[in-house]
C-alpha cells in the first residue's frame, strides 16, 4: 500500500519564520530544479509530521527546531506520475539563527525573505499555498 506506481506521496514543507521573514532555497535536480522552495522532504514510515519537519530541517540547514505546528495542506499534482500531498508545518526561530547549506547537491543555498518577496519561480506546493493567499504573518 502506498508504493504503487503513481500513488500520491506525503511531503512536508517547513515554514521557518525569523521575525517577518521565511527561509527559502533554490532547488537543484530534476524535480523542481531552479525553483524556490521551503526546507522539507518526504514523510518516512511511522514518522510524525513534527518529527519529519525537525529531521528534514536539521539535515538540510543545520537548524534545530523547537515547537512545530501544522499550518496548511496542499494537493500538488506535478504530472500523471508525480503527485504529492504537502503538509506545511511552521516553526519560529531566533534572530541569530542562520542556515547552512548541508545538501549542496540538492540546494543552491538558503535565504531569508519576506513572505511577499519569495523569488520566482516557486516549487509547486509553495506556489499553490501562495496562490491561495495564505497569510503567514496575519498580524503584521
Amino acid at each position: 500500500m502506498g508504493s504503487e506506481p503513481g500513488a500520491p506521496r506525503v511531503g512536508i514543507g517547513v515554514l521557518i519564520c525569523k521575525a517577518d521573514k521565511v527561509l527559502v532555497g533554490k532547488r537543484k535536480g530534476s524535480h523542481g530544479g531552479g525553483e524556490w522552495a521551503l526546507p522539507g522532504g518526504k514523510l518516512e514510515m511511522g514518522e510524525s509530521f513534527e518529527d519529519c519537519a525537525r529531521r528534514e530541517v536539521l539535515e538540510e540547514t543545520g537548524i534545530q527546531l523547537g515547537a512545530v505546528a501544522f499550518q496548511a495542506v496542499e494537493n500538488s499534482v506535478f504530472s500523471n506520475t508525480v503527485h504529492y500531498v504537502t503538509l506545511f508545518m511552521r516553526a519560529e526561530v531566533g534572530e541569530a539563527t542562520e542556515a547552512q547549506n548541508l545538501e549542496p547537491d540538492k540546494c543552491e543555498g538558503w535565504q531569508w525573505v519576506g513572505w511577499d518577496d519569495i523569488p520566482q519561480p516557486t516549487f509547486l506546493p509553495l506556489k499553490l499555498l501562495l496562490q491561495r493567499g495564505h497569510q503567514l504573518f496575519p498580524h503584521r
